[in-house]
Parts: C-alpha cells; structure tokens; sequence
C-alpha cells in the first residue's frame, strides 16, 4: 500500500512540483494539500496521512506550530520538514515541535522519497548537512536524547512533568495505563535517569518540557 501524504506549502507552483514529482514514486500517493500551517492541522485532523511533508514559512500558522499541533493530536502522523531554512535556527526548533524528518528544498526525487519511507517507519530521517546544524552550539542544539523521543514519549513526559499519574495520563492520551507505563519505561532509559523525579529533573534541564507547564 503507499504511503500516504499531505504536502503543506504555501507556494502554489511548488506544491504542484512536488505532487508531480511524486506521482512518479509507486511509493508514495499525495492524499491532500494545505497553503498554510492552519489548513495542515485540518487537513491532517480530516485526512489522517501517513506522512505530513511540511514547509516552515507560512502564512498564518507557521510550519513550526502546525508540526507541533500535529505531532501532539496525531502521533501516528509523520511530519518531515521540506525547508529552505538548513540552519540551527530552523531545524532545532520544528524537531523540538516534534517533526520526525528535515530536508533542505532542492534534493531529489530519490531522498525525498527515501526521507518520506523512513519516517513513515518510525525512522528518524535528517538530510544532508541537518545533522551539523542541529550540532552548532550558538542556536541551542537539539541533545541526542531529545532526538531519541518519539512524539508520543514528548506527550508523555509533559504529562509526568505536569505531576500527572499514569491513569490520568493514560485517559488523556485515549490509551491503556499499561501503554504508559512502557513509554515511562522507555523514557527512563532513553534519558538515562533511575527514577521519575530524576526524569523530570533533567528534562527541564535540557528544556525537553517548558518550565511554565
């Protein structure tokens, strides 16, 4: 079955280059389109696709918030950001907002393609040169660990940070105490803390949760 996909651009021109581009992969089937960050979260909320490929500069919501809205309401949808921006100043924040891929327009078919596969697996997908801007230390990089989470751990950890049991977290986020009693498992070791409090403790330290929530 392809893969199903919602290109969010606000350049009309562009987008029908990419629907061209990818009507050419029998991976891939564009599913719907959206000209700013808030037709992305209707769109995506109505259509439920695989994999959101999503520009950062929109009008009215930005690609930043939308990626973020998205991330938070639909977990199972991946967002891979397509982006002019190749900068720490870009790419730190759409993956802090929870974007599972970064690419820099002008790549090919063929890592667009790649990019839009890996993410829609669950993969982490960073193009060429992504990687070094997330590492530059004047934008604020993105630590390892949080480039570990996946979007339903970030839900997660905001919702233990808030002080929240594993019941109220679970009839939050619509799944079962057992569910989130694995993501805390996982948090643990992915942050590489013994115990709830020390997790909440280095994930304000890295800024993984806002101080305010």
């Amino acid at each position: 079955m392809a893969i199903r996909v919602l290109l969010a651009e606000d350049h009309t021109i562009v987008r029908e280059g990419l629907r061209a581009l990818l009507a050419r992969s029998p991976t891939v089937a564009v599913v719907g389109e959206a000209a700013d960050g808030r037709g992305a979260i209707a769109e995506a909320l109505r259509l439920r696709p695989d994999v959101i490929v999503m520009d950062l500069t929109m009008p009215d919501v930005d690609g930043v918030e939308a990626t973020r809205a998205i991330a938070a309401r639909l977990p199972g949808t991946a967002v891979l950001v397509l982006s002019m921006h190749g900068d720490a100043e870009h790419v730190g924040p759409a993956m802090r907002a929870g974007a599972r891929g970064y690419l820099v327009k002008g790549v090919g078919l063929g890592e667009l393609v790649a990019a839009i596969e890996a993410v829609a697996a669950g993969a982490q997908y960073l193009g060429r040169g992504v990687d070094d801007a997330l590492q530059g230390r004047a934008a604020g990089p993105v630590s390892a660990e949080e480039r570990s989470l996946t979007p339903r751990e970030r839900e997660v950890l905001t919702r233990v940070a808030q002080g929240l049991s594993s019941g109220e977290i679970a009839a939050q986020l619509d799944v079962s105490v057992k569910t989130v009693e694995t993501h805390r498992a996982n948090l643990l070791q992915k942050l590489a803390v013994p115990n709830v409090a020390a997790l909440v403790r280095k994930a304000l330290r890295l800024g993984l949760v806002p101080l305010d929530d």
